[in-house]
């Protein structure tokens, strides 16, 4: 805002005017914009740039969950910074390296580059976090996953192996691509 000459005097009018609407700290959104259901991983996002969508929330952009998260479920590193508070509400989930540093998909929404794990990753993560997550979400995530053709079960298991859940995952797998 400062680079096109807007001041912080110009903004506090705006918001009393009700032209635009304080997310967050140095977060603004104007008050009558059109927004995408995933407005609000941009949002998080912006708050907190390092993170990435996961587990949950990341099943529900991926369209293979009707939960919908209260929170905007992102894994951080081990010691990387989070907020705690604010709106939306951010539920950080730390990921050892090994299992934070691929499978990450960078998707454009509303202008806002928003880092996602892959439909794969993301299931062997919730069956590897599955009492946060629950048992029950993870085994739809991976329903939905075959059944929409959106991962391989070949796929779903190299996730599982590098993930460490594979004999976890692999009766699920079997129970869902046989025939019968």
């Amino acid at each position: 805002m400062r680079a096109k000459g807007i001041t912080g005097a110009t903004l506090s009018r705006m918001e009393r005017a009700g032209e635009i609407i304080r997310l967050a700290r140095g977060l603004y959104q104007k008050a009558d914009a059109d927004l995408v259901a995933e407005h609000t991983l941009a949002e998080a996002t912006k708050r907190a740039p390092k993170g990435i969508i996961c587990l949950t929330s990341a099943l529900a952009f991926h369209g293979l969950t009707v939960q919908m998260p209260r929170s905007i479920w992102m894994a951080f590193g081990t010691t990387e910074w989070f907020p705690r508070t604010g709106q939306p509400p951010i539920r950080g989930v730390r990921f050892a390296d090994a299992y934070l540093d691929h499978g990450i998909e960078t998707h454009l929404i509303e202008g806002v580059p928003v880092r996602v794990f892959a439909i794969a990753k993301t299931i062997a993560d919730c069956f590897r976090n599955k009492r946060q997550v629950g048992i029950s979400i993870a085994i739809e995530g991976l329903q939905e996953a075959l059944r929409q053709r959106k991962a391989t079960p070949a796929e779903i298991m190299a996730e599982a192996e590098r993930g460490r859940v594979a004999k976890t995952i692999q009766p699920y797998v079997e129970a869902l691509t046989t025939n019968g």
